[in-house]
């Protein structure tokens, strides 16, 4: 399906790996000029070849922490210089730091408020004008499945993430109907913080090989493996286009129906 992107102009918070880049991919490969931000130069340098290979539009990449709002603010306007406006806006974040509620004093919950909330808070705020002065266009908020069942052991993510639920939720009346406003929930998926994850425990003796490994990752999962990333930038994607545009104030599983709720 041609989802009619070519030209539109993209930006992807915290995309220089993981979801992040995936949904920039899938976006550049659709057509859209796409902007992307991180941390690490070298994992920006990395995206920029992936991206620039996915598509014939523009790539912009800017080193920031969205957990500073100076720094969301100059990433947004930087785009908006480098294309002259902005269509689409995909938030995506790291994952906080796991482990139980005794184990998390104030300042991990702080961080874990302003990685995943005030960076999608700023994020939204600078960009709403700029849509809106290009016609409209959407939003599309990468969360986690831990919004509506909690997982053990993520008391960060399972607390934290259901603001940004809620804010979509919200932003989803206040801004339409030019601006469409959804999340993506995704469940385990084979990224490399994920392959990292297994190759570790592959190193520790607790499987016999990788695929060992990749195999419990997808047990419990009704399809009976992980989810690919591509399959959830793809979906982004699709959000992002008029092919969706009757989609607004949505929270989509995109984990293979582990969710029972």
């Amino acid at each position: 399906m041609d989802l009619e992107l070519d030209g539109n102009t993209a930006l992807v918070t915290a995309a220089s790996s993981g979801l992040g880049l995936a949904s920039a991919t899938e976006l550049a490969r659709e057509g859209a000029n796409v902007a992307v931000c991180g941390r690490s130069e070298e994992k920006l340098a990395d995206a920029r070849e992936q991206l620039d290979a996915a598509g014939d539009g523009g790539v912009l990449t800017v080193q920031a922490d969205i957990t500073e709002r100076a720094d969301v603010e100059a990433f947004v306007d930087e785009t908006v210089d480098e294309f002259g406006g902005l269509d689409h806006v995909v938030t995506s974040a790291g994952g906080p730091r796991s482990g139980p509620f005794l184990d998390m004093d104030d300042e991990d919950f702080y961080h874990a408020y302003d990685l995943l909330v005030m960076s999608v808070v700023w994020t939204t705020r600078y960009a709403h004008d700029h849509l809106q002065a290009d016609g409209g266009g959407t939003i599309v908020n990468i969360t986690s499945r831990s919004v509506q069942e909690v997982i053990d052991g993520l008391v960060l993510s399972n607390s934290v993430r259901r603001a940004v639920t809620g804010l979509m939720k919200t932003q989803a009346r206040e801004f339409a109907p030019d601006v469409r406003v959804n999340a993506v929930l995704p469940g385990a998926t084979e990224t490399s913080r994920i392959e990292d994850l297994i190759e570790q425990s592959v190193e520790r003796g607790e499987f016999d090989s990788y695929e060992a490994g990749r195999e419990q990752w997808g047990e419990g999962i009704p399809l009976e493996r992980m989810g690919n990333p591509a399959e959830l930038g793809r979906t982004v994607a699709f959000l992002s286009s008029e092919a969706s545009g009757y989609i607004n104030g949505v929270t989509l599983p995109i984990d293979g129906g582990s969710l029972r709720s």
